[in-house]
């Protein structure tokens, strides 16, 4: 460090020309902060960039020294001491388990709704006349790969009678409505397609390489596209109608993602587009809105009229709804805990002692979830212990912010701070959840997505895209099988009434099965 600093000095001398013998003793120590300032800062983006292309992407946080010893330099509180507990002896004989008697392990049992195929197998020895007193079974899980067929619509054609005149000659039945008319796609390979591309990440390059392989048949990918956007162009009422439902709700979490997108108006390389991304936790519902732009002009639009709670991180275009009239915004404890997580290098144990709070409230969230409280009882859980917790996590800050304004850590507290109340909203009712995860989950079938077509081809393929991963999304949410719904609807979408469309959403179709 004093290496580092001397240097400095000897290179400001040389271009500037500055000397240092005139510069007061609180000048030099003012400029020997500075440096040390830099200097962390520096080391802490080096940390960071470290850690994104060495370390683990996960934010877990194990402590590595007891509470107790973090009060030493840090203006912690203390903790209560441990309550002394009696102790008993008590003695017991464990019947030790030999060779013969050792247990073996548990084979994982198999789905009782999957079908069965037997293979009897007799013994060698001729059984005639013996008599049947038991059966061995032994299960393995196979599996054929998909197959293709051809489904013919045979229609008879009938001459009518001489005698009945007046009346066409020919009498042949119309062909049942079909999602495609004209189409060479049935619904079932049109929902495979749009599963393996939006579920399973397969570029439709990929999928043409799978039909000509176990379908022997060479598929054009123009073929395979037009399908598809014919698919979505169908689906547009649906999704209309699940927009309504979710923006019906009077909680939302929000986010946003980017894709590229090739625009014919962006000469060189692709356009940067964004999903936003808002999920109703209460009705478990998902809804994707792809936009040119990060502007707040996408979110303002969607949520023109909204009443109720919007969650989010800390972008900055979110703070609009906090000024809007009928609206709480809340905040998201999980990007507040990053915050610190990242500043572990500058300030290790400042940082632990609020990951270690963090990780109580983290605690007493997970015991609700695991023991299945209600909204109303883990509102009177958080006001029982959560609370607690969050003033003393409060006044800690408060007391530290200030001590080194400049630092990752003094930034970390900056930013918890300027957003504590809104941090802290979500005690204030049951159904509110700590922090966004929810809806960032949502966004992760797109991280992986991209990551294999790369880009949308146009603004409106985006947005296509972004209609199949609200319906897709709200499947997986709701523990359905998103092929078996996405067939069935291709199905009986063009008889379907038009204003009982609500009937095939996701989270409404499996009463209807």
């Amino acid at each position: 460090m004093q290496i580092k600093v001397l240097s400095f000095i000897f290179a400001q001398v040389i271009t500037t020309g500055t000397s240092y013998e005139k510069l007061s003793r609180e000048e030099l120590l003012i400029e020997h902060v500075q440096l040390k300032l830099d200097y962390q800062k520096l080391q802490h983006e080096l940390a960071q960039l470290r850690r994104m292309i060495f370390g683990s992407r996960h934010e877990r946080f194990l402590p590595e020294h007891p509470k107790e010893q973090l009060a030493l330099g840090l203006n912690v509180p203390a903790t209560e001491q441990p309550e002394v507990v009696s102790t008993q002896k008590i003695e017991y004989t464990r019947e030790k388990k030999t060779t013969a008697t050792k247990s073996h392990p548990v084979r994982t049992k198999l789905p009782g709704d999957l079908p069965r195929e037997q293979v009897v197998i007799e013994p060698d020895e001729d059984v005639t006349g013996f008599t049947i007193i038991g059966k061995e079974i032994t299960e393995e899980l196979e599996y054929t790969p998909g197959k293709f067929f051809v489904r013919q619509f045979v229609r008879p054609k009938y001459a009518r009678p001489l005698e009945q005149e007046g009346k066409p000659g020919v009498v042949i039945a119309e062909l049942p409505p079909r999602i495609i008319d004209k189409g060479i796609m049935g619904p079932g390979l049109l929902a495979q397609i749009v599963i393996n591309k939006y579920q399973d990440h397969l570029p439709l390059n990929r999928q043409q390489d799978i039909i000509l392989r176990e379908g022997n048949m060479k598929m054009p990918a123009s073929t395979l596209g037009d399908g598809m956007t014919k698919v979505v162009t169908q689906l547009e009422p649906l999704y209309e109608a699940h927009k309504k439902l979710v923006l019906s709700s009077d909680y939302v979490q929000c986010d946003e993602t980017p894709i590229k997108v090739l625009d014919k108006n962006t000469k060189g390389k692709a356009h940067q587009g964004y999903y936003w991304v808002y999920r109703a936790p209460v009705a478990n519902l998902i809804f994707f809105d792809y936009r040119p732009g990060r502007g707040g002009e996408g979110p303002k639009g969607i949520l023109k009229g909204f009443r109720g709670c919007i969650q989010s991180d800390g972008y900055g275009v979110y703070d609009y709804f906090s000024k809007q009239e009928g609206i709480m915004h809340i905040a998201c404890w999980a990007h507040a805990r990053r915050e610190f997580y990242n500043a572990l290098d500058n300030n290790k144990a400042g940082c632990e002692y609020v990951l270690g709070r963090l990780q109580e409230l983290y605690a007493i969230e997970r015991r609700a979830r695991d023991e299945g409280f209600t909204h109303e009882q883990r509102l009177q859980l958080r006001k029982t212990e959560s609370i607690p917790i969050l003033n003393e996590l409060g006044a800690w800050l408060k007391n530290e912010y200030g001590k080194l304004p400049g630092s990752s850590f003094g930034k970390a507290i900056a930013y918890t701070l300027r957003r504590w109340e809104k941090l802290c909203a979500y005690t204030t009712d049951g159904r509110l959840e700590i922090d966004n995860n929810l809806v960032e989950n949502a966004i992760r079938p797109v991280a992986l997505g991209r990551k294999n077509y790369l880009f949308a081809g146009s603004h409106q393929a985006a947005q296509r895209a972004a209609m199949i991963y609200s319906l897709l999304g709200t499947c997986k949410v709701n523990g359905i099988n998103p092929l078996h719904w996405l067939r069935d609807v291709l199905e009986r979408l063009p008889t379907h009434p038009i204003n009982r469309i609500e009937q095939l959403l996701p989270h409404l179709w499996e009463s209807q099965v």
